[in-house]
């Protein structure tokens, strides 16, 4: 019997399992996926949004001002990129320089510190590639950009380390409340556990429907983007959005920790899962950031990628509790900017109904990753001497040597395929993407894992890329 199970391990889910690891609970994780951060977490625009577009007194507005510190205070003890680089909501119009007085009034009411709002000289002088019919500018210095893939992976990593069990490729096909609490089908087993704690994404309405009465949709919808060249990525100095819409925060261009630039995205509805780009959105998505930084070379692209918001029929986070069933459901945009909080919030609602929480001697919060290229030269020496791995560069384009590889391979979450690896240390994120690594991560997997290149996967299960040859 477990305490707690865990539905979906992206990034609200490895929030809730990172902060539920601090205490004296037997935890499970169950996702569907074979990696953690494989939905929404590892497809969107990775901005740590300051707080002023939600409305005033919704969770969205509490919990995403209250997570920004704590999420600048956990990549600090996770060792995780985090830039904070501030952000500018450019207007065109006095009817958008008008929504963006509104958008400054709201920022300040849910309690966004350092707002100002700028005039076109005023955000030319700090942005001088923005466009010049400007009229005015939402500045927010709290703004940041982070990796969110790896923040997942950094939170459930440290979760394992404290206890929490992850068990990946299960996916829920049914919940049965009993008298201790919940039945669990998932990945052909059986589980029970005491409280269950649905973050599943877009599966999150699914999900409640097996225990609970109908009362939401998710309703998925997709953003399509542009990675850039580290050409480009001085472009932009800070994450530059346009007014935002009904339908999101609108097409932004912004450097991104890594140092490329992301442009992106647009927002079409879509079937969960949907992944897909089109010719005629990306058009869309060129010109709207276009009018945003007309200089954008987007002949420096490198990668276009799609990522489906989990949006809901109720326009806030959907956050309750139901009988030792918790619902973190609907956590569309600013979600990866709200997790920590989210993850905090949760906490004290499962205090609030009964749940015994009580903190756990051992527990560790914190965690190391060796990037051999931000290393100085003394400290690189230093390490080839104890590990020559680390002398061999797998990656050119990112500097990525096999000991990073090898280290992420070796780390509680062990990665299954080439883009967790990716995700874990960057091979394959430069210029060629992956065209001149990628066989050689291929080799060091098959090696690591003791198994064959043909049980290698590119990314999801069954995404082979050798196979033996047929005559």
């Amino acid at each position: 019997m477990y305490d707690v199970a865990i539905i979906g391990c992206g990034v609200i889910g490895s929030s809730i399992a990172y902060r539920l690891s601090g205490f004296d609970l037997k935890t499970v994780v169950l996702e569907k996926e074979n990696d953690v951060a494989m939905g929404a977490t590892r497809a969107n625009s990775a901005i740590v949004h300051a707080g002023y577009d939600p409305a005033e007194g919704t969770l969205m507005a509490k919990l995403n001002v209250r997570s920004v510190d704590l999420t600048k205070e956990l990549c600090e003890k996770l060792s995780v990129p985090y830039a904070q680089i501030g952000s500018l909501v450019l207007a065109f119009s006095d009817e958008e320089s008008a929504h963006v007085q509104r958008l400054y009034d709201r920022g300040v009411a849910n309690g966004v510190p350092g707002l100002k709002i700028l005039s076109y000289s005023e955000a030319k002088a700090i942005e001088p590639n923005i466009a010049d019919n400007v009229t005015s500018a939402l500045y927010a210095p709290t703004a940041a950009v982070i990796n969110p893939w790896e923040y997942a992976l950094a939170l459930a990593e440290t979760a394992v380390v404290n206890g929490v069990e992850l068990r990946l490729e299960s996916p829920v096909d049914a919940i049965v409340k009993t008298d201790a609490g919940y039945a669990v089908t998932a990945g052909g087993e059986t589980i029970e556990a005491k409280y269950v704690i649905n973050a599943a994404g877009t599966e999150a309405g699914l999900i409640h429907d097996m225990v609970l009465p109908h009362t939401f949709d998710i309703l998925p919808n997709k953003g399509e983007y542009y990675l850039l060249d580290k050409s480009e990525g001085t472009r932009a100095k800070h994450v530059v959005f346009q007014c935002p819409s009904k339908v999101g925060k609108g097409v932004l261009v912004s450097p991104t920790v890594h140092g490329n630039l992301i442009v992106g995205p647009n927002a079409v509805d879509c079937a969960a899962g949907d992944t897909s780009t089109s010719a005629d959105d990306l058009a869309f998505v060129r010109k709207m950031a276009a009018k945003s930084i007309p200089s954008v070379d987007f002949r420096q692209n490198i990668r276009n990628f799609a990522g489906v918001r989990p949006n809901s029929t109720i326009d806030d986070f959907i956050i309750e509790a139901h009988d030792g069933f918790f619902d973190v459901a609907g956590i569309k945009s600013p979600g990866l900017a709200s997790a920590a909080g989210i993850a905090e919030y949760v906490e004290n609602l499962m205090r609030e109904n009964g749940v015994a929480l009580e903190k756990k001697a051992d527990a560790v919060d914190t965690r190391e990753q060796i990037r051999f290229k931000e290393m100085s030269h003394e400290e690189r020496a230093e390490l080839v001497k104890k590990d020559p791995t680390f002398g061999r560069v797998i990656c050119r384009c990112e500097t990525i040597t096999e000991g990073e590889i090898v280290d992420a391979i070796r780390r509680p979450i062990v990665p299954r395929t080439v883009d967790a690896i990716k995700r874990r240390c960057c091979a394959g994120m430069g210029r060629c993407q992956g065209g001149f690594c990628g066989p050689r991560v291929v080799e060091i997997l098959a090696r690591e894992l003791g198994c064959s290149r043909q049980d290698i996967d590119k990314d999801k299960t069954g995404s082979y890329i050798v196979r033996e040859r047929e005559d």
